[in-house]
């Protein structure tokens, strides 16, 4: 049996365009890309901090260093420039590594500059 795992995030990155002309997709900075584990064209689910809207679409790579989120096609009708997002990947785990198992998880400040990186969420207190 499989369970559906986090497999990586990018916490409170903030969108720097919204392309609604463009092919489809979300443009996300190489280095971030592969600072998190996530493959171009893989897919993605986008939660919107400041709007409440989630949906989903695949990852393609925009320049490296460029600190890029660019919300393409339909999506961006859901997400404007400065929003604040959350972007995840999923993958499928057998339950016998579940126990070991650690997502990658990248956290952000200003100007979407990486503050700090965990594979773990601390247990919410009461």
């Amino acid at each position: 049996m499989y369970s559906t795992m986090l497999k990586a995030k990018l916490h409170r990155v903030s969108v720097t365009h919204a392309e609604l002309d463009y092919e489809g997709s979300c443009a996300i900075d190489s280095d971030l890309l592969d600072m998190a584990g996530i493959q171009e064209y893989e897919q993605i689910h986008i939660y919107n901090i400041n709007n409440g809207e989630r949906f989903a679409t695949y990852a393609i790579r925009a320049e490296a260093g460029s600190g890029i989120i660019s919300i393409n096609g339909a999506a961006a009708h859901k997400a404007s420039p400065k929003d604040l997002v959350i972007i995840c990947a999923y993958t499928s785990i057998p339950q016998a590594e579940m126990a070991s198992y650690k997502p990658k998880m990248v956290y952000f400040g200003e100007d979407n500059k990486v503050s700090h990186t965990s594979n773990s969420i601390p247990v919410q207190a009461a």
